[in-house]
């Protein structure tokens, strides 16, 4: 026992325990924590090994005393103290859990900082994403004001377009006046030079009585409207007639026979509109006359009316009374298996033309004719198969255009000499080859009742 008391004396280990003691005490303040937490780590360090050397002097004095010796003082003195150090360990533990609590404090602290971190950075791409859309927007609105200015600018030229086309308009329009004045002044001129110049102005009409009220926009395009539907008059004998020509030439030999065809649709054409004319103004004028009350008279409100809306006629309607009377004309005849809806383009554009002519003022009307009668020099074209020496008409190829008894355009006839006795003739075989013939007997079974209109008529087939 003297020997382990000797060695803990001449190590100093108290003493030095005191020293470390004192010197912790005086850098406590001055120390950072981990310098101090290592300060406490040497001096425990310390402490057990003099508690070591202490516990291993008692065991030698315990045995020096024999097996009982020293019971009491153990029972007072060093359990206790035991217990307590028990109780030490125990909070050492408390201590331990509340590391590692704190670890995990720790721990999590770190993973909520990462966290904020990558929400941070995710933040920051958002904010750079929105500046983006923002800037992207705005190129999008300074496109969008580009586009805008654009189109107002080409709004602009569009109207700047208009004006140009009404101008345009307005100088057609003045063209066609010049050009219908320049027809009249040669229908004048042809007149002057006619041999009875008297008779030719007994039947000029008489002029228009003044009216009070303001023309409507029908009367003030007259001259112009005029002069397009003479000129298309002229387009459709040189060219939808021509077609028809060669259509029934394909089915008729004789060429007779397919010009009288083309003159009479020509003539029953204009019957025909003039006719759903009639009817039309009719129904417009009733119509109007409920709620007339404008500054230019009924009449000229209805003529506008008709004008604006000529796309309202039925000219079907009328190429289906056209065909339906021409199957019945006994001046004519057609192969049964053929109807006559082969040239049912230039019956349809016929019907067209001389429905607007019964909108001018005065409107215009086809000539009326009769085989056999005096050629006219003011009205008719020879034919280049005419007989030149020879005075009557035997028949015609195209009407002759009228307004009132003034005559437009000439139409176009074939003279021949005894063509009276050859009319005769020709309209006795083809009446009775007519009377069997199948495709009349379909149509008059199809048509049980001819037009009041037509069959009141008693030159329906006089041409």
């Amino acid at each position: 026992m003297a020997d382990g008391l000797r060695r803990l004396v001449g190590a100093e280990s108290g003493r030095v325990l005191q020293e470390k003691l004192e010197s912790w005490y005086r850098d406590y303040e001055i120390n950072s924590c981990d310098q101090n937490l290592n300060r406490c780590c040497e001096i425990i360090e310390l402490n057990s090994e003099i508690q070591g050397q202490l516990f291993t002097i008692l065991n030698e004095t315990s045995r020096e005393g024999g097996h009982y010796a020293g019971v009491e003082t153990i029972k007072t003195r060093l359990l206790p103290w035991l217990g307590t150090c028990f109780s030490c360990a125990t909070s050492g533990r408390l201590f331990e859990t509340n590391l590692s609590l704190a670890q995990d404090s720790i721990e999590k602290e770190k993973q909520l900082r990462e966290l904020a971190s990558n929400q941070t950075f995710q933040l920051q791409e958002l904010q750079e994403e929105l500046t983006s859309t923002r800037l992207q927007l705005s190129h999008v609105q300074q496109d969008l004001k580009t586009s805008c200015a654009q189109e107002k600018d080409a709004l602009r030229k569009l109207d700047r377009l208009n004006d140009y086309e009404q101008q345009i308009q307005i100088l057609r329009d003045e063209i066609s006046i010049l050009d219908a004045q320049k027809s009249v002044l040669q229908s004048r001129f042809l007149r002057s030079r006619s041999p009875s110049p008297r008779h030719s102005e007994s039947k000029s009409p008489s002029p228009l009585p003044l009216r009070s009220c303001s023309p409507g926009r029908a009367r003030r395009t007259n001259a112009s409207r005029r002069a397009c539907l003479v000129a298309r008059f002229g387009d459709i004998y040189a060219q939808e007639r021509l077609d028809a020509e060669t259509i029934l030439r394909g089915y008729i030999n004789d060429m007779e026979m397919v010009q009288r065809i083309i003159y009479i649709a020509a003539v029953e054409s204009f019957h025909a509109a003039k006719t759903a004319y009639r009817q039309f103004k009719i129904r417009v004028r009733d119509t109007l006359s409920l709620g007339h009350s404008g500054p230019e008279s009924l009449e000229d409100a209805v003529l506008d009316y008709i004008v604006r809306h000529e796309d309202l006629y039925d000219v079907q309607a009328s190429v289906n009374e056209v065909i339906r009377s021409m199957n019945i004309n006994p001046k004519i005849s057609f192969p049964p298996e053929i109807d006559f809806i082969v040239i049912s383009t230039l019956i349809r554009e016929l019907c067209r033309v001389a429905f607007s002519m019964q909108t001018l003022v005065p409107p215009l009307d086809v000539a009326f004719g009769i085989d056999g009668e005096l050629f006219s020099e003011t009205k008719y074209h020879r034919s280049f198969e005419s007989d030149f020496t020879a005075a009557l008409v035997a028949y015609h190829v195209w009407p002759a255009l009228m307004e009132n008894d003034v005559v437009i355009v000439k139409g176009e006839a074939v003279t021949k000499r005894g063509a009276l006795w050859s009319h005769r003739s020709r309209s006795r075989s083809r009446s009775r080859s007519r009377s069997t013939s199948p495709l009349l007997a379909h149509h008059l079974s199809r048509s049980r009742s001819p037009s009041p209109l037509r069959s009141g008529s008693p030159s329906k087939w006089a041409y």
